[in-house]
């Protein structure tokens, strides 16, 4: 039976996620803006400034839904529930699911401002590499049989690779000269190398506009933590159902 507390939530999720959408693509981008609804031109984005609406949230929900997932295999270390490990595997899932939306929308908006849906730049290098360190760890998962084995080494894992995220998501982006919002760039009048600055990068958007974007970040956050409940309760069902075939087919046989 589903409670009132949830049918509020998904309420809420309904009502943000309804706002974000209609906001993030239907309010004009103008120079002047006059009323409300109206954002801003920021320069080198223009109208290509919504994407961060969608785009920036659901990177967001990766590196959330990473530290989960190294949390829930720290409490697996700790305590050796295998319930601890089935969390890991809902938000790892999750994670995945999110880094991989983040590539596609930065892809799009990567073939409408530089002309290519992919240039190696610092960014998407560095997301690239994540997707293979995950990637990784969901193959060494579906490789492992042994119930315990696979939990205590997926949650090792998850542990070393989310050391490396703050690197990829955070810092490499921000040393190395690319293309990317917030990287470092070339002076066209002295060629020397400097920090790029981006009103969106510094988080001094408009304010009707950052309104929008943290408001896309509490729904995303919201939409993770149902999407990462109904996964969970789906792998514990699965592992339920798996059990029961096989002691079923033990049975049979004796």
């Amino acid at each position: 039976m589903i409670s009132n507390k949830s049918i509020i939530w998904k309420a809420v999720l309904m009502i943000l996620m309804t706002f974000v959408i209609i906001a993030g693509i239907t309010f004009p981008i103008v120079p002047s803006p006059k009323v409300w609804y109206e954002f801003p031109i920021i320069p080198g984005l223009e109208q290509k400034a919504k994407i961060i609406f969608f785009h920036v949230p659901t990177a967001w929900l990766s590196v959330l839904a990473f530290l989960m997932a190294m949390i829930s295999g720290i409490k697996y270390l700790r305590h050796k529930d295998i319930d601890d490990d089935s969390k890991s595997a809902a938000a790892l899932q999750i994670g995945m699911m999110f880094t991989i939306l983040a590539t596609i929308t930065g892809s799009i908006w990567a073939k409408f401002t530089w002309g290519s849906f992919w240039h190696w730049d610092a960014r998407e290098t560095s997301i690239f590499i994540l997707l293979l360190i995950y990637g990784s760890l969901l193959a060494l998962r579906s490789a492992i049989e042994n119930e315990d084995k696979r939990a205590r080494l997926s949650a090792v894992y998850s542990i070393i690779a989310f050391l490396t995220v703050p690197f990829f998501i955070f810092i490499m982006p921000r040393i190395m000269v690319g293309l990317h919002p917030g990287s470092l760039e070339l002076d066209p009048n002295t060629g020397k190398v400097i920090q790029g600055s981006n009103p969106v990068i510094d988080f001094k958007m408009n304010a009707n506009m950052r309104i929008v974007f943290f408001t896309s970040l509490i729904a995303y956050t919201i939409l993770y933590v149902w999407m990462y409940q109904l996964r969970y309760k789906t792998i514990i069902i699965k592992d339920k159902l798996s059990k029961k075939i096989i002691r079923g087919k033990n049975w049979k046989v004796d």
